[in-house]
């Protein structure tokens, strides 16, 4: 008798890492670190951050960022899209608190708006889609280079003190924990690229294992101040709508806007796929440093963002790839085997 395997719907892509995050919380809500042990979680997870940052300044490519440049009316879309009319519906949400939002989830939900786009999972979309893959690749590069400054910064401007504990002394803590350590990847790249690239699949371990170890930190902590207390059912439900109805707003602006600007059919997908989303990778650690005890509820909604967002854009994606390619696109776009590009590891980003 053969043996049957479980398998999701290859529409439904439930993303392994989100079960290990989501299997991180509940072991930070039965065992939350305390006194001694949660000092040193604390400075294991600071030193994660600083590590991760230092892996993105390390390996992205100066040449290959510049060279992106000559496509800047696509980028310089993407980017209003990640960092304006996010950040304006963000605040446009404020209309529903308290009726369904708390003010620290609405505080979580903002943040959310001003995290900047994934990369992996920008590209393989695009890619399943036939979509301008290049574009896709330099747009989700420049947003995760401009988030390191534009997301404290707007996060100091929108939030200010009520943000749970965000404060002028937390954009030097970015400086120090984010930037610093961002700029000496920059600098030392030239001297570890070829180890990095050799050890690829190593430090993808490391770095999911960097974020698993930020979010029980923040949970614990959470746990340990009676935080998960203020947060019912029904405002997680209530949270869910609001995200989707965020997500689709985004997911219509960035592809009819794209068409009102003139892009053509491998561009608007470039834009709609890399305009539409939020980095799981880059707001968790930044959440936790701009939030410090609150930032177990703040890094909440964009946990719950990231995964719809993959749900509903694998949905898109395949019809897209479904479409009549124009031969004009067809001469930009480039095109991966399907089911390797869209792995969850490479979408968490």
């Amino acid at each position: 008798m053969s043996r049957r395997t479980l398998q999701f719907p290859s529409w439904l892509p439930i993303d392994p890492y989100i079960l290990a995050l989501i299997g991180t919380v509940m072991v930070a809500a039965l065992l939350p670190a305390r006194g001694t042990a949660a000092d040193v979680a604390g400075g294991a997870s600071t030193g994660a951050v600083a590590l991760l940052f230092f892996l993105y300044g390390a390996r992205l490519s100066t040449g290959e960022a510049m060279e992106g440049l000559k496509h800047w009316r696509l980028h310089l879309t993407v980017m209003i899209c990640t960092f304006v009319a996010f950040p304006l519906l963000g605040l446009a949400a404020r209309g529903v608190v308290p009726v369904i939002l708390t003010p620290q989830l609405y505080h979580g939900l903002l943040f959310l708006c001003l995290v900047p786009s994934t990369i992996q999972s920008s590209i393989a979309f695009t890619s399943i889609a036939r979509g301008n893959v290049p574009a896709a690749i330099c747009a989700g590069s420049f947003s995760s280079l401009a988030g390191i400054v534009l997301t404290p910064v707007l996060a100091a401007m929108v939030l200010g003190s009520s943000g749970g504990g965000f404060s002028a002394d937390s954009l030097l803590k970015i400086v120090l924990q984010l930037l610093a350590p961002f700029l000496a990847g920059q600098l030392l790249r030239r001297w570890v690229s070829g180890f990095l690239t050799k050890n690829k699949k190593v430090l993808g371990y490391v770095d999911r294992g960097s974020i698993l170890l930020v979010v029980y930190t923040a949970f614990s902590e959470g746990m340990v101040r009676g935080i998960w207390h203020q947060v019912s059912f029904v405002r997680l439900l209530g949270l869910l709508a609001v995200e989707a109805v965020l997500l689709a707003v985004m997911l219509s602006f960035t592809w009819y806007g794209a068409k009102r600007l003139g892009f053509g059919r491998g561009d608007r997908i470039a834009i709609q796929f890399a305009g539409s989303k939020k980095s799981l990778a880059a707001g968790l650690p930044m959440a936790s440093v701009l939030f410090g005890a609150q930032a177990s509820l703040a890094v909440l909604p964009l946990m719950l963002f990231h995964q719809m967002q993959l749900m509903v854009c694998a949905v898109i994606a395949k019809r897209r790839s479904r479409d009549p390619l124009p031969a004009e696109d067809a001469r930009i776009s480039v095109t991966h085997d399907g089911g390797s590009s869209a792995e969850p590891e490479a979408a968490v980003r």
